[in-house]
């Protein structure tokens, strides 16, 4: 990686099936990041074409008949105009940005995470493991990889995954660098920093279990499709290869904002340098049982 890569979290309202808008308020985010000297912006899980809240009352047959088929009006495939249109914003602003999407595969829709530069779509990562409530709309992507881009090595996590330890790993033996943890995430009380304390140990774990840097954030505000209705309260942290915290959310709940940091490499040799560096440690010759 660079000998310093100054990256942004910027989460906004992002609305479910309204892309043109997000697009623009993705622009406005990534001018204001890198304004601030970031080369490198993330926005949280399904900021692009945004989220469909999966918490009904009533009648849920009703409901998920109306919300399958939002999901396939919003969806957009890969290359699409959505993708193409991110790609613009990375052009206009010379730097990388990261958002997320509905991603129409043909017969099945996925939730993917993608990376846009200057010269246009570098890739992106599917959603691995889908929590249950998101079953009914998409389904699980394949195994992560790292994409090598002009300031290192990055992956991405999509929210659930960050749960589970093999989705990091999956980067790490890729030897990734930074790692994106995008989230669409609720949990009581339903606050930035409610968010951080369910989310925070899961990520810091990865993080020093892998020696990578990783930069979180949580989508922020109300979403309403289908008749149902959900509220994101924002967030978002910055944690380095010991899995220290670098930098954390300080805009209040439900409302846009943006958090910076620096990854250098320098911290990154130096955490990977230690006697107890865990990812040296690794023995896969012991671990056929995990997979069977």
């Amino acid at each position: 990686m660079l000998e310093t890569v100054r990256v942004a979290a910027a989460a906004f309202d992002a609305k479910p099936g309204e892309t043109g808008e997000n697009l623009e308020k993705i622009d406005h985010w990534t001018g204001r990041a890198v304004a601030a000297g970031a080369q490198l912006v993330l926005f949280p899980e399904l900021s692009l074409t945004g989220f469909v809240p999966n918490h009904p009352h009533g009648d849920h047959d009703q409901w998920l008949r109306a919300a399958l088929q939002a999901a396939w009006r919003m969806a957009d495939p890969i290359p699409g105009p959505a993708v193409s249109q991110l790609a613009a914003v990375a052009h206009r602003n010379s730097c990388l940005i990261l958002a997320g999407m509905l991603e129409d595969a043909g017969n099945l829709l996925h939730n993917t995470q993608i990376l846009v530069g200057p010269q246009g779509y570098l890739g992106g990562w599917r959603k691995m493991h889908v929590p249950m409530f998101e079953m009914p709309f998409y389904n699980g992507g394949e195994g992560v990889r790292p994409i090598e881009t002009p300031l290192g090595r990055l992956g991405a996590n999509i929210c659930f995954d960050a749960l589970l330890p093999e989705s990091t790993r999956l980067l790490a033996v890729g030897q990734v660098e930074m790692v994106l943890f995008p989230f669409a995430a609720d949990p009581p009380p339903v606050t930035p920093a409610g968010w951080a304390q369910w989310a925070g140990p899961a990520i810091r774990a990865r993080c020093m279990e892998n020696g990578v840097f990783g930069l979180a954030c949580n989508y922020v505000g109300r979403v309403e499709c289908a008749g149902v209705a959900q509220t994101f309260p924002g967030g978002g942290l910055a944690i380095g290869p010991r899995g220290e915290l670098l930098a954390e959310w300080s805009t209040p709940a439900g409302q846009p904002g943006m958090l910076l940091a620096e990854f250098s490499r320098e911290a990154l040799l130096a955490a990977r340098a230690e006697p107890e560096y865990l990812f040296r440690f690794r023995r896969p010759e012991l671990y056929g049982p995990l997979a069977e």
